[in-house]
């Protein structure tokens, strides 16, 4: 279980900021090693179990500062919440492990198609059910230089992951060979793996999508506020400041403030908006910011626009659990830490895209950007895609560039640049190719300028999300358990 613990932690070096994407083919080797040798399904959930332990210990313990840093709740109760997190996320790895130990059967090949089927199963499992919590999806770690990236466009995260187990699966199943065979094994495991990554390089170069019209000049607002501050009425006048001054020195044709930049608008000082747009109407620019929304006594977290454009709007539709919104049964979570704006209310499941200065720009919010196959619905109709965050929440840890990992596989999978704005870090721009042209440091203030152009066409993933690589797992795993069954069962032919 050490190992498997270990070897688990070892995957979070794989995603940003260290982005060794190597260590994704090893840590999951490891596994396969392991759950080559377990004895039983219920060895394999605990070794699973372990794995995901380790990896989501050690990549998402940032959650414990906006507990314990933001949220006022006690260490050890910030601490004990997590583990319960990170342990409820662990089950995921842990049936895919039960699945591969139940139903192993036959050679190194088979065993690795089970093994990267019932992967990305329970990886789609984990991102869709009870809203899901799609975060450190073991895909993520393949963005260039991986050769694995050019598969994006294709099959998305979740195919990329299937396709990263399944390399590793091979390598430790040939490993794991007497020596007098190891030649052959070495060579079992070369073709499928070259062949794997001569196509990746193939589909990286191949144009899905093109740029359309003249680059539009954007302006990304990155103010650098302390989280503690953004609700402390003795520093809200300087917030506003803050503010302002960053958006009149902006040049853009469209100026973006980040999620929930501004309060609600009637929390705002009398005049504050035409101040803060005046420099924009005189030169016809737009402002497009986050700010909460009340209609009918609910909030809303939003973006809206004003200036040239002005009048549209974008509700976040995906809210975070427990940050945005109660799950049921867990009211009594709320006596126990501190979290403003924690009752909100989510936006329709359909809205369309900003138009704004001859392009359509699809806006998210946050969180919303770790769920593709839900970005996917304003396409092909948008040329680009903006996300505005605030993850001041969980002040200078991975929580930043593993965001703007994410950030580069969503604009691979859809074909589309992807602008952020955020309040912390890591305002970007990150392109079709996975290329990121432009970033500010985190945790610095000002604005990054920089020219986009739209995109259009489509990309397979585009096309249909996740259908085709949750299927094809599917269909293998079907037909591996039926294979495996009918071998074992007596009296079947």
């Amino acid at each position: 279980m050490i190992v498997a613990i270990l070897a688990g932690a070892l995957s979070a070096a794989a995603f940003a900021p260290l982005a060794w994407f190597p260590l994704a083919f090893v840590s999951l080797a490891i596994l396969a090693a392991l759950l080559e040798r377990a004895s039983s399904a219920r060895a394999g959930f605990g070794l699973g179990f372990a794995w995901g332990l380790g990896a989501f210990g050690a990549g998402v313990s940032w959650l414990y500062i906006a507990l314990e840093r933001y949220g006022g709740m006690h260490p050890l109760l910030a601490a004990f919440a997590i583990f319960l997190f990170c342990a409820y996320l662990a089950l995921y790895p842990a049936i895919a492990g039960a699945i591969y130990v139940r139903w192993r059967a036959g050679g190194a090949a088979r065993r690795a198609l089970l093994f990267a089927a019932a992967w990305l199963s329970a990886e789609w499992l984990r991102g869709t059910l009870f809203t899901g919590f799609p975060w450190l999806a073991i895909g993520y770690t393949q963005t260039p230089p991986s050769p694995l990236a050019g598969y994006f466009a294709v099959v998305g995260v979740y195919g990329v992951g299937s396709l990263t187990a399944l390399v590793a699966a091979l390598a430790a199943f040939c490993a794991a060979v007497p020596a007098s065979a190891r030649k052959k094994a070495a060579l079992l495991f070369a073709m499928p793996v070259v062949l794997i990554a001569a196509a990746g390089w193939g589909l990286s170069r191949h144009a899905w999508v093109a740029p359309e019209g003249e680059p539009l000049a954007v302006s990304l607002v990155q103010p650098n506020i302390e989280q503690s501050l953004k609700w402390d009425p003795a520093s809200f006048a300087e917030v506003l400041r803050i503010n302002a001054d960053l958006v009149h020195a902006a040049r853009g044709e469209i100026v973006v403030l980040p999620e929930t930049a501004l309060p609600t608008l009637d929390w705002l000082p009398k005049g504050y908006l035409d101040v803060l747009t005046a420099p924009l109407d005189r030169r016809g620019a737009t402002l497009l910011t986050g700010v909460f929304v009340q209609e009918a006594g609910q909030y809303h977290n939003s973006a809206i626009t004003l200036g040239a454009g002005g009048g549209q709007g974008y509700t976040k539709r995906h809210l975070v659990p427990f940050g945005e919104y109660s799950p049921p049964l867990f009211g009594w979570f709320y006596s126990l830490v501190n979290l403003p704006m924690a009752k909100q209310f989510p936006g329709e499941r359909i809205q369309p895209p900003f138009t704004l200065h001859g392009r359509h720009i699809a806006v998210n919010i946050c969180y919303e950007d770790i769920f593709g196959a839900e970005l996917i619905s304003s396409l092909p109709q948008a040329g680009l895609m903006l996300n505005l965050s605030n993850l001041a929440w969980y002040g200078d840890s991975h929580a930043q560039p593993q965001h703007l990992q994410i950030a580069r596989v969503r604009a691979m999978e859809s074909g589309r640049p992807m602008l952020r704005s955020t309040n912390t870090g890591m305002t970007a721009l990150a392109l079709p190719d996975g290329s990121v042209p432009a970033v500010l440091p985190a945790f610095t203030r000002g604005v990054l300028e920089t020219r986009v152009t739209a995109y259009r066409g489509s990309t397979p993933y585009a096309r249909w999300g996740d259908a085709p690589a949750l299927a094809g797992a599917l269909m293998i795993l079907a037909v591996l358990i039926l294979i495996r069954e009918r071998r074992f069962a007596p009296g079947l032919p």
